[in-house]
């Protein structure tokens, strides 16, 4: 009968071991990579609410602030459609979550009473909109302007049944206010990045943008 090698045995036992350790080991491995996928997603900066929030909601506060009840639709400024995303740091949509805007007419003016009450009453100022099954919400509004020292904005929160998970503003990409507004000028250079989004000329005239929303949920 032939004599197997001792070593030879060890050996083979050796990298059988090895073999089972990293079987053992992979599923974590797999885990922990998901797992930092999952929360490398940045949180969407918050900003200062701003004193112009809505006192009251207007009766029509849907998605199209160009229409405001039954007034004649606004025809200032440059027609926008700003849309996006809303999920939480593991990429889940938030279905449900409430989306709301808030921003001046063509003029610089607000629907608040601190702003004089002079803005135009076909522009409706302010809408909300839920979040569907895939995290997309849409306005429809206008490509904001500056005013005072601020550069174009719009105000934005985030709310999920009795929670307020955000408050944020967004800025259009390249608009030269933007260096001169104290509030940007806040921002780290990638929260800037999460919050000033190009505004897209389209065949229509008007313009497109889209935002994605990341919050802590």
């Amino acid at each position: 009968m032939p004599i197997v090698p001792v070593r030879s045995c060890q050996g083979s036992r050796r990298r059988g071991l090895q073999i089972a350790a990293a079987a053992i080991a992979l599923p974590s491995l797999l885990l922990s990579a998901r797992a930092q996928a999952q929360t490398s997603r940045q949180v969407t900066p918050a900003q200062a609410e701003g004193p112009f929030y809505p006192v009251a909601w207007p009766v029509d506060s849907d998605s199209d602030l160009l229409v405001n009840g039954a007034a004649a639709r606004y025809g200032r400024g440059r027609a926008a459609t700003v849309e996006g995303t809303l999920t939480d740091t593991e990429g889940r949509a938030l279905r449900g979550a409430v989306i709301e805007i808030w921003q001046c007419d063509a003029d610089g003016r607000y629907h608040h009473p601190g702003d004089g009450g002079r803005a135009d009453p076909t522009f409706q100022g302010a809408g909300r909109v839920t979040v569907d099954a895939q995290g997309q919400w849409r306005f429809r509004t206008i490509r904001p302007v500056a005013y005072g020292g601020r550069a174009p904005h719009i105000h934005l929160k985030v709310r999920l049944g009795t929670r307020e998970l955000l408050t944020t503003q967004l800025y259009v990409e390249g608009d030269a206010g933007n260096a001169r507004d104290f509030l940007w000028q806040r921002l780290s250079p990638t929260e800037r990045a999460a919050l000033t989004v190009p505004f897209v000329a389209v065949p229509d005239g008007s313009v497109q943008a889209r935002l994605p929303i990341v919050v802590a949920a």
